[in-house]
């Protein structure tokens, strides 16, 4: 399966909400945090699902990457 490529507009109807899935940057990677219990609503900890949250995830966050290892690569940003 070849990865779909996304514009930050085009990552932003990502959100999470009114049924929309929800997707994430990282690093220039684009994930799938739909079925993720801690993305319930787009929302994790401040961090808004249709956006990149690399700098969340490298700097702030307690678990860094190594939670990629679990989600679905869905796309590449642009």
């Amino acid at each position: 399966m070849s990865l779909k490529e996304f514009t930050k507009e085009e990552l932003k109807q990502f959100d999470g909400k009114n049924g929309h899935k929800a997707y994430v940057a990282i690093e220039g990677d684009v994930y799938d945090v739909t079925d993720i219990p801690g993305w319930k609503n787009g929302e994790h900890h401040g961090n808004l699902a249709g956006n990149d949250v690399t700098d969340a995830l490298l700097n702030k966050s307690p678990h860094g990457t190594r939670v990629l290892s679990k989600l679905t690569k869905v796309g590449k940003l642009i």
